[in-house]
């Protein structure tokens, strides 16, 4: 089966090879359709009246529906740190399987196609 990338986002476009998502819940409602994504990227703030990236970290982590890869991107410093944060906890508490790479790499709101490889 063939495995898609999504980047979560409501600012930024997605690099070429990610669907593109803009809200928590369309991420939520894609990561539902229970088919193997291979890379989430994923922003904070998402407008101030929506839930926001943290809500996805924490649907992964009840759910045990894990990518092979999670890349937190979001420029609002304290918030993308404790996703991440809050990763790396359930990785180590054992709730998030140790092969799932997490990476924390913040991109600011205006940029032209950065890879998140």
């Amino acid at each position: 089966m063939e495995q898609r990338n999504i980047f979560l986002d409501d600012v930024r476009p997605s690099p070429d090879d990610h669907i593109l998502v803009t809200t928590a819940e369309d991420c939520i409602l894609m990561l539902q359709e229970n088919k193997p994504v291979s890379h989430l990227s994923l922003d904070h703030d998402l407008g101030s009246n929506n839930k926001n990236g943290f809500e996805v970290v924490l649907y992964l982590l009840e759910n045990k529906q894990f990518p092979e890869r999670i890349t937190i991107h979001s420029a609002n410093a304290p918030a993308g740190k404790k996703m991440y944060n809050h990763l790396l906890d359930a990785k180590e508490a054992g709730i998030l399987p140790t092969h799932v790479k997490v990476l924390h790499r913040p991109l600011p709101l205006r940029f032209s196609q950065v890879s998140t490889k």
